[in-house]
């Protein structure tokens, strides 16, 4: 994924510095080309041998180093690196690149790039809290940084409050955001829904299905990797989104209904991946209706259509995308929901095979609109919803 991309990065002086020989690691197993800088202080947290031999490229901690091969490094690197990442980043580093100080290896070729530059602060939740900090973190927003926003938890110095880094998992996700794909759904407001709805029957019980959100998920990741502006609407699932997506959980069908038309108008896309439970209870716990443990008679009626809905309203230019599940006849079915719906594209695929429908994490899937019928192989879900989503182009 990150073939031919050079990203260095740059360590600062805090105890989450040993965190980020496994995001080298990780990056070097998307085949990045790995190089780190140090700063004179990181080197007492985490050896540069360690990062020397999970990168296979020195690591450059003295300006003035005279043992490597004959080139100004900062300005190299500069050049060379489509991406600087700084994690963990102290205050003292935001201050002075704030500020235009380059006294270390590291300041020095950030302010020489022109490349994107990501920081990730690391302190105590006081320093954090700073004032100072914050005006010195503004600064660099106005002046085109990328700040990743530290996350609430146990600190090193046993404080629990913001300061602390977040995972390397989330890290590399950044990171991804940048490189990993051409931007080509740049300036597109995507909302996509995923996962199941529930339905209470009482305290206790609820009427739902067997979706996993794999595929929904899946769509809206790879959608903010191209580079759309991404809204996912969630069903209650066991995954978390990926970087850059803002994520609205509901849990009802109508609690979905909601969610989805109150900002449906605001985007280009629309894409229904969740599976909504198709009935509720007629009456529901909080009315007092008591019922005997050995009854399951329980009335019940039909939920909202959300995706019925979407395409009596579609806006002018709006592409709708819905998704159909068929254990039978699954092209003519699945033409009937296109036209029944108005929606402008239905990704159909069969529940009755291993390799397809819930929990599963490959997918085969059939393309229907007016205008064709595209069958895509067996593959991913990232693969298939990547797919999907450059049907959706052509069709924008």
């Amino acid at each position: 994924m990150l073939t031919g991309k050079t990203i260095v990065l740059g360590v600062t002086g805090s105890i989450a510095a040993y965190k980020i020989a496994n995001l080298a690691s990780m990056l070097v197993k998307l085949n990045a080309d790995v190089h780190v800088i140090m700063t004179q202080n990181a080197t007492h947290f985490i050896t540069p041998m360690t990062f020397e031999t999970l990168t296979n490229n020195k690591c450059i901690v003295d300006t003035f180093d005279r043992n490597f091969n004959f080139d100004v490094k900062h300005v190299s690197l500069a050049k060379k690196g489509d991406l600087f990442m700084v994690a963990p980043c102290t205050a003292n580093v935001i201050g002075k690149v704030a500020g235009g100080i380059c006294d270390d290896m590291l300041t020095t070729t950030i302010m020489a790039t022109k490349a994107p530059v990501l920081f990730s602060p690391a302190m105590n939740t006081g320093m954090w809290e700073n004032p100072i900090l914050q005006d010195n973190l503004q600064k660099l927003k106005h002046y085109g940084y990328h700040i990743i926003e530290p996350v609430e938890g146990r600190l090193a110095c046993g404080d629990i409050g913001s300061g602390k880094m977040p995972s390397e998992e989330v890290l590399l996700e950044h990171i991804l955001l940048h490189l990993a794909k051409d931007k080509d759904l740049k300036g597109k407001k995507i909302l996509v829904t995923a996962g199941p709805t529930q339905e209470a029957i009482d305290p206790v019980r609820f009427i739902t299905n067997h979706s996993s959100g794999k595929m929904g998920y899946a769509i809206a990741k790879m959608a903010v990797l191209r580079g759309a502006e991404v809204t996912l609407v969630s069903g209650p699932v066991s995954i978390q989104p990926f970087a850059g997506i803002e994520k609205i959980a509901v849990r009802s069908a109508q609690e979905m209904f909601e969610a989805v038309t109150s900002r449906s108008a605001d985007h280009d896309v629309i894409v229904m991946c969740s599976a909504v439970a198709d009935y509720k209870p007629a009456v529901y716990a909080d009315q007092k209706v008591k019922k005997s443990d050995d009854d399951m008679s329980i009335p019940l009626t039909r939920t909202q259509d959300i995706l019925g809905y979407l395409g009596e309203h579609k806006q002018q230019g709006q592409l709708l995308v819905g998704f159909s599940m068929e254990t039978e006849n699954l092209i003519d079915n699945s033409r009937k929901k296109l036209m029944k719906k108005h929606a402008d594209l239905i990704c159909a695929n069969s529940i009755s095979e291993a390799e397809t429908g819930f929990a599963v994490d490959t997918n085969k899937v059939t393309l229907i609109s007016t205008k064709e019928v595209k069958e895509l192989p067996l593959c991913s879900k990232e693969e298939t919803a990547d797919l999907i989503l450059s049907t959706i182009k052509d069709y924008m």
